[in-house]
């Protein structure tokens, strides 16, 4: 067996380089206080926060676990706190149109201000204007201008009564009426006195009566106006009265906000609509309980005219806003108009408004998550509509409208926000491919890594990672040794020992499992055999299906060989995949060959049980045996291939080599050792290719071998190009350097068959012919026998 296909323990493990980590324990180091490897995305990120336009918002990918989410809030936030702190935003009655109330901008903090003083200003006048009429002042400017309308009124009458005693008649005054009669000896005439008159008297007297009754119709008229006018004194009165307290209410708050022109204009407003409404304000006194009762609903009705809604208040940022909404419903989003249930109807007004994430993170930067935008199609519809119009209207959602009742529509507000969605790289694949509004909307991309290289600086960094965890977590700090270990994992976790792991969220639980073993040790440091533990820990609280599984090999339930030869098996390996871990389990795999119609009947796919890369794999297995042995003449034979007692699907080409070999053993009639399994996908040229799972593979059958007994001779052939992902469990490691199991690494075919059979492969000479003695000759002998045969039978 070649020496350079042996995998030595030195090719890949390597202790930590020496020099690097001096300190005792990581409360020595510095926390970190820079992002690891993470260049693109940051770069990319910065660019779009500097970006102006409505196109330039951000798409965060990356795996979960890159703390992409947490990267980005920071570095928002950081952004956010070099910019002006945005107005604050207040929504008010609109007094011509009540279904359209108004936005209005002030500066920031100041709108709870703005609310609390109208508030107080509302109580004030409720008060203060019913109790102007009984002030002394106004009673007597009242009584005054009633005593002078009363003099006008008496005068006018006396005038009038004096005229009709003059014509012989007088002026009697019922309850709701006048009544002009004449008049003898100073009484007035009865009807049958009258009726007794001469006919010329009678005329006469009727003829005066009409007279005074024309005088009397004027002079009510000018009473009329007289009362008229006397009312609308006593109103300009009140009038002045209450502009004059209104104004010694609102004057402070009309100057505090004299730089803003929309407030000016709402407090002109409302000045005018109280005075319109002055009479509701007046009182209820005299009136009967049911109208007292009426009143006093209008007029809190009318104190709600004069609210003020606090949509966004600021009072407690600095810089630009940065709003996470986890729950991007359309309400949360957009905002919402409250209704309450009246009298089997419902309604609504202006103070019912609220703000939605998006209001109030606009002139900063909003971060969502796609996954649950896309669930809800209408939102993300919405969404896209109100980025691109730069507006944002909060309105019912369309299938949430009452169409039978009357509903808000406040004013459209214009929209400066910066939206990064953070999702996964299929929803950013989907929405670039259908959605054609996407890629006008979300021009820049931050797509986060999930590994970075090794190297001395993000060591460095990685154990400056550590400290900060343990200071923000409490937790126990760390020796050299644990520091290597959890930089181990995270080799592991990206299988690649040129790499680590950026999906810092299984980097966290690490520590903190590995703080809790210590700590039931009463350990004051984290050490390796801490972290180690942690780490097995998790995998045995995870690994029940993986027991089970394997204990499936030990009563022969499921076989497999792990010793001596067979002609046409191969043992190859699989990973499977549970979520929190993977494992790796061996299957045999069987090859026949005979004559018949050409070609390799795949057991899977004719059982349904087969993906297209395992099918594909099949297919350059076929084009491998044309290209080496079907140049002179074709291949007569029939091969069958199957993964023994697999009644899953399978899928993928990492077990495409290992059914070459099934195939070449079969040919040659040369049997394959047991002890070694394979993994590895080949190409048509019969190079060995990289493959997935490779320490999982490696791990799984080690297992197996050591329940079935270790030999000394079992191993596990790999890809030349898997070297550098080998990263191990320790027991593995240790039965390796104690050559108790053995890796092979090879790039051909040839070397693969050279292991398995202890057989040259052969080498063709320039007639296509392969030496006898070999792999490949056997296999030649073989196929040109049956090709003999075939046409002695005429095939």
């Amino acid at each position: 067996m070649k020496r350079k296909n042996r995998i030595s323990v030195d090719d890949f493990i390597s202790a930590h380089p020496s020099g690097l980590f001096t300190f005792k324990d990581t409360s020595e180091l510095e926390p970190l206080d820079t992002i690891i490897g993470q260049r693109r995305a940051i770069e990319a990120i910065d660019f779009g926060l500097n970006m102006k336009g409505p196109e330039y918002n951000i798409f965060v990918t990356g795996l979960e676990g890159t703390g992409k989410s947490s990267i980005v809030k920071e570095l928002l936030e950081h952004h956010a706190k070099s910019m002006e702190t945005p107005e604050d935003l207040c929504l008010v009655n609109n007094f011509e149109d009540a279904y359209c109330p108004v936005v209005i901008e002030m500066p920031a903090g100041s709108a709870v201000y703005f609310s609390r003083n109208m508030k107080q200003f509302i109580e004030t006048i409720k008060t203060k204007i019913p109790d102007l009429i009984e002030t002394s002042e106004f009673q007597q400017e009242q009584s005054a201008i009633q005593d002078e309308v009363a003099l006008k009124h008496k005068k006018l009458f006396e005038t009038l009564d004096h005229l009709a005693a003059e014509k012989g008649l007088s002026i009697l005054r019922q309850e709701d009426d006048y009544q002009v009669v004449p008049v003898m000896d100073g009484q007035p005439v009865s009807m049958e006195v009258f009726e007794a008159l001469p006919e010329s008297q009678k005329q006469q007297i009727e003829q005066q009566a009409q007279m005074i009754e024309k005088e009397l119709s004027e002079a009510l008229i000018k009473t009329a106006k007289l009362s008229e006018d006397m009312n609308k004194q006593i109103r300009a009165v009140v009038t002045a009265k209450t502009e004059q307290l209104i104004s010694d209410q609102i004057d402070p708050l009309r100057y505090y906000f004299k730089d803003c022109t929309d407030i000016q204009t709402h407090l002109k407003k409302l000045k005018e609509d109280i005075i319109d409404n002055i009479a509701l304000f007046l009182g209820t006194q005299g009136s009967p309980e049911d109208d007292t009762r009426k009143i006093q609903a209008m007029t809190q009705s009318l104190a709600t005219r004069y609210q003020v809604n606090v949509l966004v208040d600021r009072r407690h940022e600095s810089g630009a806003p940065v709003v996470f909404e986890p729950n991007p419903s359309f309400q949360n989003l957009f905002g919402k108009i409250e209704k309450k249930p009246v009298m089997g109807s419902v309604e609504t007004n202006f103070t019912m408004v609220q703000a939605g994430s998006l209001l109030k993170a606009n002139k900063g930067y909003l971060i969502l998550n796609i996954e649950p935008l896309l669930l809800n199609p209408p939102v993300w519809e919405a969404l896209k509509r109100a980025l691109q119009d730069s507006m944002l209207q909060i309105e019912d959602m369309p299938d949430q409208a009452d169409y039978g009742m009357p509903s808000l529509k406040p004013a459209p507000i214009p929209l400066t926000v910066k939206v990064v969605l953070v999702g996964g790289y299929e929803p950013f694949s989907l929405l670039q491919s259908t959605d054609s509004r996407f890629n006008k909307i979300f021009r820049v991309r931050a797509d986060f890594d999930y590994e970075t290289d090794l190297n001395n600086e993000n060591l460095a960094y990685y154990a400056r990672f550590i400290t900060r965890v343990c200071q923000r977590e409490n937790l126990r700090d760390f020796s050299p040794e644990g520091v290597w270990a959890v930089i181990e994992y995270a080799s592991r976790a990206v299988s690649d020992q040129r790499r680590l792991s950026l999906r810092f969220g299984q980097i966290l639980g690490v520590l903190k499992e590995a703080d809790f073993w210590a700590q039931k040790t009463d350990s004051p440091l984290v050490s390796e055999d801490h972290v180690n533990r942690a780490i097995n820990q998790h995998r045995f609280r995870n690994n029940l299906y993986e027991e089970k599984v394997m204990a499936e090999f030990d009563d022969q339930f499921v076989l497999i060989d792990v010793k001596g030869k067979v002609v046409g098996q191969v043992n190859a390996l699989a990973v499977y995949d549970m979520g929190e871990i993977a494992f790796g389990r061996p299957s045999r795999i069987t090859a026949e060959s005979y004559m018949g119609t050409p070609g390799i009947i795949n057991v899977e796919h004719e059982a349904e049980l087969s993906g297209q890369t395992h099918d594909k794999g099949v297919m350059i297995v076929s084009g491998y045996l044309g290209r080496m042995f079907a140049q002179h003449y074709p291949l007569s034979v029939t091969i069958s291939i199957t993964f023994e007692q697999s009644y899953d699907g399978i899928d993928g080409d990492s077990a495409s080599s290992t059914e070459l070999y099934a195939v070449l053993s079969s040919l040659s009639n040369l049997p394959i050792r047991q002890e070694i399994a394979v993994t590895g996908s080949v190409n048509q040229k019969g190079e060995i290719q990289a493959i997935g799972g490779v320490n999982e593979k490696i791990e799984g059958f080690y297992d197996i071998c050591v329940r079935k007994g270790l030999t000394g001779k079992q191993g596990v052939i790999i890809p030349a190009s898997n070297v550098k992902n080998l990263i191990l469990r320790r027991d593995v490691v240790k039965a390796i350097a104690h050559e108790k199991f053995h890796l092979y690494k090879i790039s051909t075919i040839e070397e693969g068959i050279e292991i398995l059979t202890g057989i040259k492969a052969g080498k063709a000479d320039s007639n296509g012919l392969y030496p006898e003695n070999t792999v490949f000759g056997c296999v030649q002998k073989k196929l040109k026998q049956y090709h003999e045969l075939s046409l002695s039978f005429g095939q």
